[in-house]
């Protein structure tokens, strides 16, 4: 099988050496996405984490639109907060974007701190049936 790279810029531009997403087979792993609006590379959601959360989100669905899957396609999600006070709040927006849909397996855990002082990250793995 071979690595095929996923980029969109309706997402993030990655700020380091990884891309937004790679495909395996019928895999589709996307990095981890923080509250970056997609030109600029500001963070949006003026420190709110639904907002953050919801742009997150956007984030994430457009990667999995370029590799060819949707919300649907979910299997795993790691959510990673900085503050697990939080955490209802970001459910919230979180339970509103899988709902309707089998939810996917998923972690949450509390972290030290994230990029550009965001306040929630989360990674998806996707399956797609070719």
């Amino acid at each position: 099988m071979t690595n095929k790279r996923i980029e969109t810029d309706r997402a993030p531009a990655a700020i380091g050496p990884y891309c937004q997403a790679v495909t395996v087979g019928p895999w589709v792993y996307c990095s981890g996405q923080i509250a970056l609006g997609p030109s600029g590379g500001e963070l949006v959601g003026a420190g709110g984490i639904e907002a953050e959360t919801r742009q997150v989100l956007h984030n994430l669905e457009a990667v999995l639109e370029r590799a060819g899957a949707s919300r649907a396609d979910v299997v795993k999600a790691t959510v990673y907060l900085t503050d697990m006070h939080e955490f209802s709040k970001m459910n919230q927006v979180y339970a509103a974007f899988f709902e309707g849909l089998v939810p996917p397996a998923r972690a949450t855990v509390q972290v030290a701190a994230l990029p550009k002082g965001a306040k929630v990250e989360i990674d998806f793995i996707a399956y797609l049936e070719r």
